[in-house]
């Protein structure tokens, strides 16, 4: 990954835990999207927005984007992703139906209780959350883009 450009604006961003192939895979997806940044799951300003929005932080992938005012957990964040990365609706069939075993796996591995991880859908993004979204932005990074 590399650094996002001070000048840039992000008005998404993916949570997601750098150690899980399929959450690395789908912020590799994002590089066509210049509004787009992402931020490691742990990182105090994610973990800082997630509390802010779900009263909890929540083990996930999160997709915020202030523009929309949502923030898309789990399955529903996947499949967002993809929509936005323009991925071909069978990638984008094979990601949604398989979703839970991807989560399953990766959960159990870390060892994350699946109980305290309900949220698998769109969300309105809280109002104390929004307040943090620059904050969450800012620690954006970019995915590497290969050259042409």
């Amino acid at each position: 990954m590399t650094t996002a450009d001070p000048q840039s604006e992000f008005t998404g961003i993916l949570l997601y835990d750098g150690d899980c192939p399929f959450c690395s895979a789908a912020s590799t997806a994002m590089r066509q999207l210049d509004s787009v940044g992402v931020v490691p799951w742990d990182d105090p300003a994610a973990q800082a927005f997630l509390e802010a929005q779900f009263d909890e932080t929540p083990f996930a992938l999160f997709f915020a984007d202030i523009e929309a005012e949502t923030v898309w957990s789990g399955r529903a964040a996947a499949t967002e992703l993809c929509k936005r990365a323009g991925m071909p609706v069978l990638v984008q069939d094979i990601v949604d139906g398989n979703y839970e075993q991807f989560a399953d796996a990766i959960q159990s591995v870390v060892g994350a209780d699946r109980e305290l991880d309900p949220y698998h859908d769109a969300y309105p993004m809280a109002d104390d959350a929004a307040a943090l979204f620059d904050r969450l932005a800012a620690k954006g990074d970019r995915t590497h883009v290969p050259n042409a």
